[in-house]
């Protein structure tokens, strides 16, 4: 079962069995796309998050999925939780990553891992999306402090 939520559109539960056998309630659901699509509209990059098994090699696994979210990849954060795996992945397109670099994304790691440690995988990932766009900003200041 995989989850895929994009801050520009409905969420989208991709299992073969429908969204009745999804892992999250529609209120936490609601709250995952709300994330997104604040994070996104806030700044300006197109925010994506998948939630499902990743391959052997995660890192890889995770960037072909950003590769393929369709859009401009370049401004784009996909992050890739594989909770079974207990693996937790951001990417970051040329541009957003000017605008999130590693530290800041270690960071959010750091909040979403802990979140995730005490049963709260929603909340993680709620509270990395809004650590990562405060530390991204809203585009218009990023264009004066360049």
């Amino acid at each position: 079962m995989a989850t895929e939520l994009e801050g520009t559109r409905e969420p989208i539960v991709d299992d073969q069995q429908g969204p009745e056998a999804s892992p999250f309630s529609p209120a936490e659901l609601a709250r995952l796309d709300e994330a997104l699509t604040m994070s996104s509209r806030e700044t300006g990059l197109r925010f994506t998050l998948y939630i499902g098994e990743l391959p052997t090699d995660t890192r890889a696994g995770a960037e072909d999925l950003h590769a393929r979210s369709g859009g401009h990849p370049a401004d784009s954060v996909l992050v890739a939780v594989a909770p079974d795996q207990r693996v937790l992945e951001i990417v970051t397109g040329s541009a957003a990553a000017r605008r999130l670099p590693d530290r800041a994304c270690a960071l959010a790691v750091l909040t979403m891992t802990g979140r995730f440690g005490a049963g709260d995988l929603v909340g993680g990932i709620v509270n990395g999306l809004r650590q990562l766009s405060d530390q991204a900003g809203h585009p218009a200041a990023n264009r004066r402090r360049t």
